[in-house]
């Protein structure tokens, strides 16, 4: 059984919840991703943002990047999976969810993130079509 932590992206930073949404940005940008797990002051996972809650939730209803935390803007509680949970577990969460990301937990601790890119790099090749409907409808 392959596990999320076996073909997770290691090393993955969380934006503080006390963050601006444009210290958010500037991140996104560095790391050239569009969504990064939001971590408390106890380091704990607190939710997910994305690229577009920052233009859809803030720029585009007149809020201020510059004052807006990411604690703001996260979406709810995170749906996360564990890195010992196998790859059938991710699909299943992905689906169920319908979210194409997952923090990887070890405890409470984030240890990295899981994409819909990572399953199918690691998946049998004549199923990721079937993943990628799978998971995408």
């Amino acid at each position: 059984m392959t596990t999320a932590r076996e073909i997770m992206t290691g090393g993955a930073e969380c934006v503080g919840e006390n963050e601006t949404l444009e210290q958010a940005a500037r991140k996104m940008k560095d790391l050239d991703v569009g969504s990064l797990p939001i971590c408390g002051a106890d380091d704990r996972l607190k939710g997910m943002l994305t690229d577009r809650d920052i233009v859809i939730r803030c720029l585009a209803d007149g809020g201020d990047p510059r004052t807006a935390t990411a604690g703001e803007f996260g979406q709810g509680k995170p749906v996360t999976i564990g890195a010992e949970d196998s790859i059938e577990e991710a699909i299943k969460t992905m689906q169920d969810h319908k979210v194409r990301r997952l923090p990887v937990i070890d405890g409470h601790d984030l240890v990295g993130m899981l994409s819909q890119a990572d399953i199918a790099r690691n998946y049998p090749e004549d199923r990721v079509g079937e993943l990628v409907a799978f998971i995408s409808y």
